[in-house]
């Protein structure tokens, strides 16, 4: 590790930020948009009903489905290429059920056809996500109902090589099911990236921390030391991505909970860590995968203060943006559209709208412009907030605009505690430049 990463982990480790510790990160993918908020989610259900959703607080509208031409665009298992995987319900394996038994090169040639159809060759900018969840790249994170793929990469290699002990055949099995998963990720990855270098490209849920147990009365939401260590072994996978999609999705369990800012905390914290690590001139975005349902149901909606500990926690960590995901289930009758629909109008909407235009505010304000805010203390309360007494959120011209001019405190609070990460080719300090006009933010 270089000298400059070994320093970035132990202010890391203090949880203290100043712009010098912090790497360059990319400028947005659209101009004066700090912080990106991406609305993804199944909605047409709400659409046949003829139910009215208010998508204007979001920079971007799409949908997971399978339509050419989006801002954002899913790759599911089955969207992408000759994907190796276990249909544990049907008993069916695909493509060979475990990479090292698939066919990599025809792969390679469906994934470019597909790529080619959904994603226009014009340049422009947007994101990619491919969300292949059936098995992970490194052995030793298949457990539970993944164990399949262990199993049958052990019997695979027992049967060409019967011979073998059973603690050489557990090794043989582990390498040759982590060097074909590799390849497969790897050459994926720099498939999409050479044919559409305009798009930043990422794998769902990757990288994870596994901060689970918040049901403990001890628990910390901190990555374990081996989920950190299994991170630094994905080191070629950050390297070739050029965006990553951590999942922030809360339990039920967790709602209004004090876990909940925790949990979100440190797996957006170990996303931004990765998305330093590579070897190259600048940290790659951080896009964060939310919902506005909580985890496994569909009727209730993340409370006000949930939305802090999920939207503006990261926001405030310094996330290139939020991804409000939805699926096929969540929206797919009357009930369920009509009460998303109210949600948007009077909590999320307006939520989003405030987080969106503080960050731009403040990368104005403190960066000069050329840069995003940064939470300084990890641990702090500190978030990306306008202050309500100063600000308006007006919904104009089909969309939201804050109106306000801050006050010498507001700015002062955040200049104490937020710094600034520059852009890439753009210097910038933690300077405040407080505007001397009111403030028309648009959303």
């Amino acid at each position: 590790m270089s000298l400059f990463l070994r320093f970035l982990s132990c202010a890391i480790m203090r949880f203290t930020l100043t712009a010098a510790t912090l790497p360059p990160t990319e400028p947005p993918l659209i101009p004066e948009r700090p912080f990106l908020a991406v609305w993804n989610a199944r909605t047409e259900e709400c659409q046949r009903l003829d139910i009215p959703l208010d998508t204007a607080a979001f920079q971007a509208v799409t949908t997971p489905a399978s339509i050419p031409g989006q801002f954002l665009t899913i790759f599911y298992e089955n969207r992408l290429g000759l994907y190796p995987k276990v249909d544990r319900v049907r008993q069916k394996r695909h493509a060979g059920g475990v990479p090292q038994n698939g066919n990599l090169t025809a792969h390679l040639l469906k994934a470019r056809r597909q790529i080619r159809r959904y994603i226009a060759d014009d340049q422009s900018p947007g994101l990619v996500v491919i969300d292949w969840e059936s098995w992970r790249p490194l052995w030793a994170q298949n457990w539970g109902a993944k164990r399949i793929y262990r199993k049958l990469s052990i019997a695979n290699a027992l049967e060409a090589s019967p011979f073998l002990s059973l603690r050489k055949i557990s090794q043989l099995a582990a390498d040759q099911f982590q060097r074909a998963g590799r390849d497969f990720m790897e050459k994926t990855i720099e498939l999409g990236v050479a044919e559409r270098p305009s798009r930043r490209w990422g794998f769902y849920l990757f990288p994870d921390c596994y901060n689970y147990g918040w049901d403990r009365p001890d628990y910390t939401g901190r990555c374990s030391a081996e989920a950190r260590e299994q991170n630094r072994e994905l080191m070629w996978l950050w390297e070739r991505s050029t965006a990553l999609f951590p999942s922030v999705y809360l339990h039920p369990a967790l709602r209004d909970s004090p876990q909940a800012v925790l949990y979100v905390r440190y797996r957006v914290g170990e996303a931004l860590r990765a998305a330093a690590l590579p070897g190259r001139p600048y940290a790659v975005p951080t896009y964060v995968y939310s919902r506005a349902l909580y985890r496994g149901q569909k009727r209730i909606f993340e409370t006000p203060a949930d939305l802090v500990s999920t939207v503006g926690e990261s926001a405030a960590l310094g996330a290139a943006g939020v991804v409000m995901w939805g699926g096929g289930g969540d929206y797919d009758d009357q009930v369920s559209c009509q009460a998303l629909s109210d949600y948007m109008t009077a909590t999320l909407n307006p939520y989003l709208a405030n987080v969106t235009a503080a960050a731009t505010l403040c990368s104005r304000t403190l960066c000069q412009g050329r840069g995003r805010c940064v939470r300084r203390n990890f641990n702090s309360s500190a978030y990306l907030h306008l202050d309500a007494g100063r600000f308006g959120i007006l919904r104009a011209d089909g969309k939201y605009v804050a109106v306000g001019l801050p006050s010498a405190r507001n700015l002062d609070a955040w200049a104490r505690e937020f710094t600034c990460q520059c852009y890439v080719g753009q210097g910038c300090e933690p300077r405040l430049t407080p505007p001397v006009a009111v403030q028309v933010i648009r959303v």
